[in-house]
């Protein structure tokens, strides 16, 4: 039996080693993320980016969207790219070969025609069937690619040929973008001068159960399921402490393929998209790593702390299920791919720090924790489990991994935080309690699947059926849905500068009642003292109503000109009065102090006699 003891101390001793070096690195995550998002808010506090959006020593930039049958949504989604503020871009849309209508419609919308277009990159890609451009010079900047279908890496490529500016901004269609996400990734490509930046990410936020009106996210919310949630918490840990402390120490491996930038020379020159491999994003970057070092050129892949992009995760267990399959079959074949990376000195931090990383604890830890409950339950079943020793252990493991979500999202509460919504913290924090026993056991299932469906060789990509932002929002916003986020925004941008004109029209009051007094006799005073403070409350509610009224109506054709009105309507009412309260000052008519209390016929009297 002594084998067995062996491997019985093999297996609890080693467990408990890569325990602790799991929270050692996760504490260092935590730690160090927090100085890199501190250093990126202190840096760019004081940036001017309209500056950057105007300069012409700017970055130029290339955003390539693949499409594949995305008919229903493609000129809202094409309006929603063409309306990001940035000067010097150009937005070129691949369509996969699609067999709907999509390439119809964008023609239809955008004034397409076909042209004659000189290609400058030499990935091989699958055949181009024509390149459009618009008549309409309000369009200059969009490019429309047929192609003929081969996958999303192959629509990438094709892209990547066609683009003619420095850096290429690679996402997928579907996303919703902040109108500033391309402005605030030029920046870190501007900043470094001793290294050359060869990517760039941002954050990701969840779209799920958001208001999305014209491209635009226009209401956040927190997913409605709790698989929503859970993901929703996953991705703050993933982007804002993750993401962010392998940025700083330079050993980012992983830029997401739902929005990035890269350098398209060096992109070139690595041969862009691997088509045979279903994480092209994480292999595209490992592979431009690679490069940099075996040139020996100094680089850097970087992430910002910013949200930039917004897209939709699944809802349903099924199709989570193949997503998480999909990125373990992708890690597994990148590691592989590159496997001349495991701790070579050769390539620095890529090969002695992020490869390891991700080798130990992305890839193998799902296997190890699937592995020790089997041991665990084996165990259990021969009485060899120490019950005294197991349950202050599992207890630490399961709060550490609490309080690493709760830092997550406190750090995400004193940085960019979108979830402000009463109930939406709380919300987090209870997810971050009941995830280590909910999701996170789904996940490690998916992830040991992935494995499996790795070595039997089964490569498939798995139908990824979207709901459409939460299965309402592809679908146009129902008249009560609009006049009640209508009523929302009136109340969020009127409330304040409401208060204000008050605040100003009972000062104006105040020197009325002065001027009353000092004008007037007492009986007259008293009279009119009540009924001026009657009538000024009045008509200060009344013209708040009024103004209001119009700016609800104007905010459904412009948001902008509806801002204008209630400046101008408020400023008009009190220089009015101020102009009208001299008056009655210079003349003592009263028509100067009361305008509004009057008759049509009275007034007319009043001016006929000031005439005569």
């Amino acid at each position: 039996m002594n084998w067995l003891e062996t491997a019985f101390d093999f297996f609890i001793y080693g467990f408990l080693f890569y325990s602790i070096l799991l929270i050692l690195v996760y504490g260092w995550i935590g730690f160090y993320a927090k100085g890199a998002i501190k250093s990126y808010i202190r840096k760019n506090s004081f940036t001017d980016y309209s500056l950057i959006a105007t300069s012409p020593n700017a970055p130029t930039f290339s955003l390539i969207a693949p499409a594949y049958n995305e008919g229903a949504t493609i000129v809202e989604n094409v309006r929603s790219l063409l309306s990001l503020y940035y000067n010097q871009l150009e937005i070129i849309i691949v369509n996969d070969g699609s067999k709907d209508d999509s390439l119809k419609r964008l023609i239809e919308a955008y004034d397409l025609i076909k042209i004659d277009y000189f290609v400058e990159g030499n990935i091989e890609t699958k055949p181009i069937n024509a390149i459009y451009k618009s008549t309409n010079s309000v369009f200059k900047k969009l490019i429309i690619v047929d192609k003929v279908n081969g996958g999303k890496s192959d629509a990438l490529n094709v892209g990547i040929n066609i683009a003619t500016n420095d850096y290429i901004v690679c996402i997928d269609v579907d996303c919703i973008l902040e109108q500033d996400a391309i402005l605030k990734l030029a920046k870190p490509f501007m900043d470094e001068a001793k290294a050359k930046v060869i990517a760039c990410g941002g954050v990701i936020r969840l779209a799920n159960n958001c208001t999305i009106v014209d491209g635009k996210i226009v209401d956040v919310n927190l997913p409605k399921t709790r698989l929503g949630r859970a993901q929703a918490l996953e991705y703050i840990r993933a982007f804002l402490l993750g993401r962010m402390a392998w940025s700083r120490a330079n050993g980012l491996m992983l830029i997401s393929g739902a929005f990035g930038a890269f350098d398209r020379e060096i992109v070139l020159q690595c041969g862009g998209y691997d088509h045979d491999t279903v994480g092209e994003d994480m292999e595209l970057v490992v592979r431009m790593r690679r490069y940099m070092h075996e040139q020996k050129l100094a680089y850097k892949v970087v992430n910002i702390p910013v949200p930039l992009c917004w897209t939709e995760v699944p809802e349903s267990k099924e199709i989570l299920t193949k997503q998480r399959n999909r990125w373990m079959r992708g890690t597994i074949e990148t590691l592989w791919k590159h496997r001349i990376l495991f701790f070579n000195p050769k390539y620095g931090k890529l090969g002695m720090m992020s490869y390891p990383y991700w080798f130990f604890f992305e890839f193998l830890g799902p296997i190890i924790e699937y592995i020790g409950w089997i041991i665990f339950v084996v165990l259990f079943f021969l009485g060899l489990i120490n019950w005294h020793i197991f349950f202050p252990l599992m207890a630490f493991v399961l709060l550490y991994g609490i309080l690493y979500s709760i830092y997550a999202i406190l750090i995400d509460l004193m940085t960019y935080n979108v979830y402000h919504k009463k109930g939406d913290i709380p919300k987090l924090f209870f997810t971050a309690f009941i995830e280590p026993f909910t999701f996170h056991p789904f996940v490690v299932m998916a992830g040991v699947k992935g494995v499996k469906d790795f070595f039997l060789k089964n490569n498939s990509w798995g139908e990824m059926t979207r709901q459409g932002f939460g299965g309402n929002q592809a679908k146009e916003l129902s008249i009560w849905q609009k006049l009640k986020l209508g009523f929302i925004n009136l109340v969020q941008q009127t409330t304040f500068i409401s208060l204000v004109y008050l605040l100003l029209f009972g000062l104006s009051s105040i020197l009325e009642f002065y001027l009353y007094q000092e004008n007037l006799t007492t009986t007259s005073n008293q009279t009119l003292f009540f009924d001026l403070f009657v009538h000024n409350i009045v008509f200060a509610l009344d013209s708040i109503f009024v103004v209001s009224f119009i700016y609800f109506l104007l905010q459904f054709y412009s948001i902008s000109w509806a801002k204008k009105w209630i400046v101008f309507a408020y400023s008009f009412l009190i220089i009015s009065n101020v102009l009208l309260i001299k008056y009655f000052q210079t003349t003592l008519n009263l028509l100067g102090s009361d305008l509004f209390s009057y008759t049509f016929e009275e007034l007319k009297l009043i001016i006929e006699h000031q005439v005569l």
